[in-house]
């Protein structure tokens, strides 16, 4: 794709599943990788897989951040972290909130704080924010969890009007079911989770769930020059299982 040898991307969550798959895919495109991650041994496994250099900080400390990433030049920013906890919202507590919004609206939004200013000052920047189908479309157990990831969807549109005439775009990408620990996690194991993990297989039109390399093509893609002119916009990656505009 165009654009993307030597450029310097950060990826958040870049220890994890579809974090790791985006880092591979970013290296095999020539850039040069900062794998961000709270995860010290993932990151660092990750980073040596691409060539890369991993950057240990939790997303939603803003000053942990700030002082992780020092003066580096971020071409392009992914904000790939995220958690969730499945629980139907009527049987949460207030307190066991924090951590779903710090994790994937705060951390996201510390982070477009912090890179942001140096892609102004060049008048050049790619951000691609990773969100969910929940937030599109809504998902059981998941209401928080979509609530922030509907949130960063709203923010990046708006933050894409502003600094459209700035050189630097803004997109979404919404995996549907994809094969990570948190979907295991959800499923639950043995014979009721490979239930369910049947049901779901049955709903998506291309017979399968995601897997994280799945992902990766669409957000390098939109890092790239080729998507010069897409900003503003909302991909969903789910073998079809949503098609809502």
């Amino acid at each position: 794709m165009k654009g993307l040898a030597g450029k310097s991307v950060l990826v958040t969550g870049g220890g994890g599943a579809i974090g790791g798959a985006v880092c591979k895919r970013f290296a095999e495109e020539g850039a040069s990788l900062l794998v961000a991650d709270r995860n010290e041994k993932n990151a660092s496994e990750v980073a040596s897989q691409v060539q890369g250099r991993a950057i240990v900080f939790d997303i939603s400390d803003y000053a942990a951040a700030k002082q992780a990433l020092g003066s580096e030049t971020i071409d392009i920013l992914v904000n790939n972290a995220g958690w969730d906890r499945f629980q139907n919202f009527a049987d949460t507590k207030p307190e066991e909130w924090a951590t779903l919004i710090d994790i994937n609206l705060r951390g996201p939004l510390n982070m477009h704080h912090l890179v942001l200013p140096q892609m102004l000052a060049r008048g050049r920047g790619r951000i691609v924010n990773i969100s969910s189908d929940a937030a599109r479309v809504g998902s059981s157990g998941e209401a928080v969890y979509s609530a922030c990831k509907g949130g960063m969807i709203s923010f990046s549109k708006t933050l894409a009007r502003e600094v459209a005439r700035k050189g630097i775009t803004v997109n979404v990408v919404c995996p549907g079911p994809t094969d990570t620990p948190i979907l295991r996690g959800f499923l639950g194991e043995g014979e009721a989770g490979q239930k369910v993990y049947d049901a779901l297989v049955r709903a998506i039109p291309m017979k399968r769930v995601g897997q994280p390399g799945d992902i990766p093509g669409i957000v390098a893609f939109l890092a790239s020059d080729d998507a010069a002119f897409i900003t503003g916009q909302v991909i969903s990656v789910s073998g079809g299982l949503t098609m809502a505009g």
